[in-house]
């Protein structure tokens, strides 16, 4: 990973082509990271992301007690079937919300005082609903400031199990965390969804993964989840590639009319978010899966088509795809997005700022974003505002593959995710990636 400066300029080069291997999906990283520290035994996992999110988990865990020997990709996790060795914990875990939300519902398993703090914006960010469905399951677990929002305390004596509704509507996470703790709850947990679930890929994802590990969870659709009593049984796995980092390397293939090859991330994959791959190929790209891989060419000669898009189940593609209607024939409609106000920053409205720095005509709706075309090319250098969001960097990458001159402020924020993300983007651009 090299030391990225203040600004970085990225430039076309005209048609990308290349193929590019991303780092390990971050969702199921850190939730095999859970699940292996509560399984029975060793488990070793290949192909883990090695960025920010992953190693603030990685050292909460170690802080927690638990044993975890990381070599790059690979990280061994010595599960303790359910216990939590430290009787207290001060856990700092940054901007990384799934360690938050995550650790929040393990450290309730445990035996004492535990409190959980993060940086300036995580304590802007809701837990609350996570808070309270932990205090109906036998927990007692609140919010510092009193505000729903983190520093979280947790007075833990262990989970007693019941029946508990958890609201969707601002995070699947905290479904996703309950979860994956409630088979070493004292009885059987059931949990009901009130509202609208979000992005209910992930909490599938988080039941395939439990169910590999040896626990199955009977469901009613998205609406009831009962989770027996039960133990992980630690195994080995492979992580595939994030579909999330891919996003951005398909997207520069549809906007420059290139051909990129993401070799770590095949069909079946379990990620939501891989299904920019059919919005790219509803927009006029042709679209590849195979066994391990996915192949995007954008439209040879040809514009990108426009549409409307419901990215309710992948709402963090959004910025992708703002990025990518800059450069459609016809306005790009990004609806049921309303969580993206609750992420790393307000992720609608920085997008809305920065497009139209670009020069872009954009509606901004509470829960959805209208991006127009551009109808001409700035005549000079854009540096474009971070906000701190790593997805907001990456995203704003693609536009430099099409347009001349975009500088992207504080590039460092993508070591979040994908610390050497402008050396793959950069070397993709000058065609040193084959």
């Amino acid at each position: 990973m090299s030391t990225l400066p203040a600004t970085v300029t990225v430039g076309p080069q005209g048609a990308v082509e290349g193929t590019v291997r991303v780092p390990g999906s971050k969702s199921l990283t850190n939730r095999a990271l859970v699940i292996a520290a509560l399984a029975d035994g060793s488990s070793r996992l290949s192909g883990t992301l090695v960025a920010e999110d992953s190693e603030v988990l990685i050292r909460a865990l170690s802080s927690l007690g638990f044993r975890l020997e990381a070599r790059g990709a690979r990280v061994e996790v010595g599960g303790l079937g359910g216990r939590l060795p430290a009787r207290g914990a001060d856990l700092d875990v940054r901007l990384s919300g799934t360690s938050m939300r995550f650790l929040t519902a393990l450290v309730a398993l445990g035996r004492g005082r535990y409190r959980l703090d993060g940086s300036a914006r995580m304590r802007e960010r809701p837990i609350q609903d996570l808070l309270t469905a932990l205090t109906a399951l036998g927990s007692d677990a609140r919010s510092e400031a009193g505000n729903g929002c983190p520093p979280v305390l947790v007075s833990a004596a262990g989970l007693s199990g019941g029946e508990v509704e958890v609201v969707g509507d601002r995070s699947s996470q905290f479904l996703s965390a309950l979860l994956m703790v409630a088979p070493y709850a004292a009885e059987p947990v059931t949990l009901r969804v009130g509202g609208q679930l979000q992005s209910k890929p992930f909490v599938d994802m988080t039941v395939a993964l439990m169910s590999d590990f040896g626990v199955s969870v009977e469901r009613d659709d998205h609406r009831r989840f009962s989770v027996p009593r039960g133990r992980y049984r630690a195994r080995d796995l492979q992580v595939e590639g994030d579909a999330m980092a891919a996003g951005y390397f398909w997207a520069a293939a549809a906007v420059t009319g290139g051909r990129v090859r993401v070799d770590n991330l095949g069909r079946g994959t379990r990620q939501g978010d891989a299904r920019l791959a059919s919005v790219l190929g509803s927009m006029g790209c042709e679209v590849r899966w195979g066994d391990g891989f996915c192949e995007l060419q954008g439209p040879r000669g040809g514009r990108l088509a426009g549409g409307e898009f419901d990215l309710n189940d992948m709402p963090d593609q959004a910025q992708t795809l703002a990025a990518v209607g800059l450069f459609a024939s016809s306005p790009v409609v990004i609806r049921n997005v309303w969580n993206l106000r609750i992420k790393e920053t307000d992720r609608l409205a920085a997008l809305a700022t920065e497009l139209r720095r670009l020069g872009a005509r954009v509606e901004e709706g509470e829960s959805s974003l209208t991006v127009h075309p551009l109808e001409e090319l700035p005549v000079r250098s854009v540096v474009v505002e971070t906000y701190g969001d790593h997805r907001m960097a990456m995203a704003l990458a693609v536009v430099g593959a099409r347009l001349p001159g975009v500088v992207i402020s504080d590039p460092g924020c993508v070591a979040k995710t994908y610390p050497d993300f402008f050396d793959d983007f950069l070397a993709l651009l000058a065609g040193r990636l084959s």
